[in-house]
């Protein structure tokens, strides 16, 4: 292509840089995109080795400029989500078919071990319904919580090790873009689908039920409801709609009057202690169902009941696994959402260590999977609470509560808890958030329905697997399908955008402008090749005057292509042919850093000819105009 040097002077055609350059720049911005050790150089050795420390271990990094005056918050937030701890941990153990004390376990250990490593100022450790009922469904399918409960309650314990592992693992491999396969739209979903049918089941607590099915879908769960309606207890509905009916209007009260966040925070307690005291007035009488003996203690070992049985593996490692992965979406969304409200960061694969490694010890401890629960980190958070010493107060208070006051609470209804856990699942249920998907995008709507109808009309994971594999459909068809646009030049500027975005704007007579907005790989370079041909085909029909192609250059604007691979770099080897077969020429715009290396190494630079690469559009079209005026 015989064209002006001036126009491309700018256009960097150094030697490629050396393989550990390029695989170094690679590795850090797939596991290090933050560059988090930035702090670090620079620094003489004693500093750095006191950031290292600050940076694995966190708590060093706000413990030293700790005030008395951040304890006041801290201590008020401890005891605040401390009184919503104990009504969870109890309701939330239910939900898991395991003993109600090891719900209050989970609340005295893993939170010690998150202030230490974690790096949310905000989050409050507890267990949460969702990944309680998963570990339910998936360890129920090998072991009866009823007819053999030691062996489910140790296959419990070692699958949160399992999750532990994994979450740990996760972390220190800094691979937590796994997690971002759980989009928004599949949470949503998957939540609200899971507070369905949790509300569904608290039908047994509410009518006061003795037989239920182990089963979580709507149909086994209504069957199981309307088959025993000769148990049905209306006393025990009645005291079920009162405590519903004040939870919620605590709820309503909060969003109304902010300032009384307070209320609903101590509802849930306040429910239980009322629950207590009515339950042992009526003890004689055997009308309200109770959780039972409780014992004073602090958590026994657990490490001696791990149960690696190769029969009961495969179920313990899914249901690691796949809690793992939601309590880690869950917990890290929560943590950012609330940082961003200070204007404070969190550190996600410090927050997957932090949740690993808490798990761990958890797990040893007779403790079972914890996370960050939105209820209780909003709570805390709206308390003003300063630091993660918020969890060591919480944990000091259930650690007083397991060693003095565990029985008392041995009183509590079933229909009590049933009342806190339907209140707390409505608000997972975001009516608003699905008619919003529905307006904004038809799939990402489809995705969140295929979450919430799998989890409830087949089971919890089925559901989950069901949305995350459409949303990995829809990820492929993006890379498989990418755009390719045709660009034109917006009236009185240099700029050139899309036309069919802009239809002002205008095409350059005898010049198609094509970009490409995606990595070019084997995926999509077939496709890529087929609609810049289709392009070509809908420009050229139609004749000049001197009888040539209206067409005569080809301009690929790259700038927005990342990556190329030899597939790719073949494709574009195979349109300049086809070009040249039609008396097009064809240049290229703005390829990037990586995707110049390789098309210098593979030759296709000297094959098109240096003067065909440009460094923008504007030059490319000054250039091209030019020999289009003197082939006139």
């Amino acid at each position: 292509m015989a064209l002006s040097a001036e126009s491309v002077v700018h256009v960097n055609f150094s030697n490629p840089r050396s393989f550990a350059t390029k695989f170094n720049s690679h590795l850090k911005e797939t596991f290090f995109p933050d560059d988090p050790f930035r702090n670090f150089r620079n620094q003489p050795p004693l500093r750095r080795t006191t950031k290292v420390l600050q940076y694995f271990v966190p708590i060093f990094e706000w413990l030293p400029n700790y005030s008395f005056t951040m304890f006041k918050y801290d201590f008020l937030a401890g005891i605040t989500i401390a009184s919503l701890a104990i009504p969870q941990g109890i309701s939330y153990a239910k939900l898991a078919e395991i003993p109600p004390i090891v719900g209050l376990y989970s609340s005295f250990v893993p939170p010690l071990v998150y202030a230490v490593l974690g790096s949310s100022k905000h989050l409050a450790v507890g267990t949460v319904a969702a990944a309680s009922l998963l570990i339910a469904s998936l360890i129920g399918k090998v072991a009866s919580p009823r007819d053999d409960p030691i062996l489910y309650l140790h296959l419990v314990f070692t699958a949160t090790l399992i999750t532990g592992i994994f979450q740990t693992v996760l972390g220190v491999l800094r691979l937590g873009i796994l997690v971002d396969f759980l989009s928004h739209s599949t949470i949503t979903g998957f939540m609200g689908g899971t507070a369905t049918i949790i509300c569904l089941q608290q039908l047994k607590g509410f009518l006061g039920l003795q037989h239920f099915t182990n089963k979580t879908d709507v149909v086994s769960v209504l069957r199981a409801v309307f088959n025993h309606r000769d148990e049905w207890r209306w006393e025990s509905a009645a005291m079920g709609v009162c405590f519903l009916v004040f939870l919620l209007f605590t709820v309503q009260l909060r969003k109304k009057l902010p300032r009384l966040f307070w209320i609903s925070a101590i509802a849930p307690i306040v429910t239980v202690v009322v629950g207590c005291v009515v339950a042992y007035l009526l003890r004689d009488r055997d009308i309200i169902q109770t959780v039972g003996d409780l014992k004073k203690g602090l958590n026994p070992l657990s490490m001696g009941h791990l149960n690696f049985e190769s029969k009961y593996l495969t179920a313990v490692v899914k249901a690691g696994i796949i809690t793992g992965i939601l309590g880690l979406a869950e917990g890290i969304a929560i943590g950012k959402t609330f940082a961003i409200m200070k204007n404070e960061k969190t550190d996600g694969n410090k927050e997957m260590i932090a949740f690993g490694v808490m798990n761990i010890v958890g797990s040893l401890t007779s403790c079972y999977l914890t996370t960050g629960p939105f209820s209780k980190t909003a709570v805390s958070f709206n308390a003003g609470c300063k630091t993660a010493m918020s969890n060591v107060v919480m944990a000091i208070c259930m650690m007083l509560i397991l060693l003095f006051l565990a029985p008392v609470f041995s009183y509590t209804p079933l229909v009590a808890l049933s009342a806190i856990i339907t209140s707390a699942m409505l608000g997972l249920i975001k009516y608003d958030e699905v008619y919003h998907l529905y307006k904004v995008d038809k799939f990402d709507f489809v995705i969140c329905m295929a979450a919430f109808l799998g989890v409830a009309f087949v089971s919890m994971d089925v559901g989950l697997m069901l949305s995350v594999g459409l949303s990995i459909l829809r990820a492929l068809l993006y890379v498989a399908r990418p755009a390719t646009t045709k660009l034109g030049n917006i009236p009185n500027s240099t700029l050139f955008r899309d036309i069919e975005q802009y239809p002002d704007a205008t095409s350059i007579p005898g010049i198609l402008v094509l970009q490409l907005g995606s990595p070019i790989h084997f995926a999509n370079s077939t496709y890529i090749k087929e609609r810049t041909l289709r392009w070509i085909q809908d420009e050229v029909c139609v004749p000049s005057s001197r009888g040539n192609s209206i067409i005569q250059y080809l301009l690929l604007d790259l700038g927005g292509v990342a990556s190329i691979d030899f597939t790719g770099i073949e494709t574009l080897v195979e349109i300049m042919r086809n070009m040249q077969a039609r008396g097009i020429k064809m240049g290229v715009i703005n390829p990037r850093i990586e995707v110049m290396e390789k098309l210098i190494a593979a030759n296709f630079i000297e094959l098109i000819g240096r003067e065909a690469v440009f460094l923008s559009i504007d030059d490319a079209i000054r250039v091209t105009q030019l020999s289009l005026t003197v082939r006139a």
